[in-house]
């Protein structure tokens, strides 16, 4: 018999590793492709098991997944890290070199 590539094996390793990799985009970006990455490797894991003997590709699945849940907490932690900043320093300090560097000092970094 015939085996198959697993639909998705690759799209979701591919989602994974990019969740990871731009983890530092403020979350915009790598929050979604990690979250995508993680529909695509469900809907690709039920197919799996109904019938294991028909696909290959399943250890793409499982790393994909594991990259992005990775790239989510990743993502999660960097954008929670940005908006203290934010809360702290303020946005109107980001754009105004002067005051980022008072806001710096007062928090002695």
């Amino acid at each position: 018999m015939e085996k198959y590539t697993l639909p998705n094996s690759t799209g979701v390793l591919i989602l994974g590793i990019l969740s990871v990799i731009t983890c530092c985009c403020y979350g915009i970006i790598g929050l979604p492709l990690g979250i995508i990455a993680l529909v695509m490797a469900g809907k690709a894991t039920k197919i799996y098991l109904e019938a294991p003997e028909n696909y290959i590709g399943f250890s793409n699945v499982k790393t994909g997944k594991v990259f992005a849940i990775i790239g989510i907490v990743l993502n999660c932690i960097f954008l929670i890290y940005v908006i203290w900043i934010l809360s702290i320093i303020g946005f109107a300090a980001l754009q105004d070199p002067s005051l980022l560097q008072e806001g710096i000092q007062e928090f002695g970094y």
